[in-house]
């Protein structure tokens, strides 16, 4: 049995940043193709920035950190 020769980690480097690329293309595409959303404002939501994008989640006094 033989071993697979390991792929050098500047051709892996160079594979993840044209996939990361192709990805961001599609996504940019796929929005352009949508349009923009008409959502309804939220209710009830928190004040301030968004909490799940800005660390900790405070309701009622109570703080969770994910």
């Amino acid at each position: 049995m033989t071993k697979a020769k390991p792929t050098p980690p500047g051709v892996v480097k160079a594979r993840i940043a044209e996939a990361g690329k192709r990805a961001l293309a599609e996504a940019e595409a796929r929005q352009k193709a949508e349009g923009p959303q008409n959502l309804p404002p939220e209710r009830g939501g928190p004040k301030g920035p968004e909490p799940t994008r800005y660390g900790d989640w405070e309701k009622k006094g109570i703080i969770s950190d994910f």
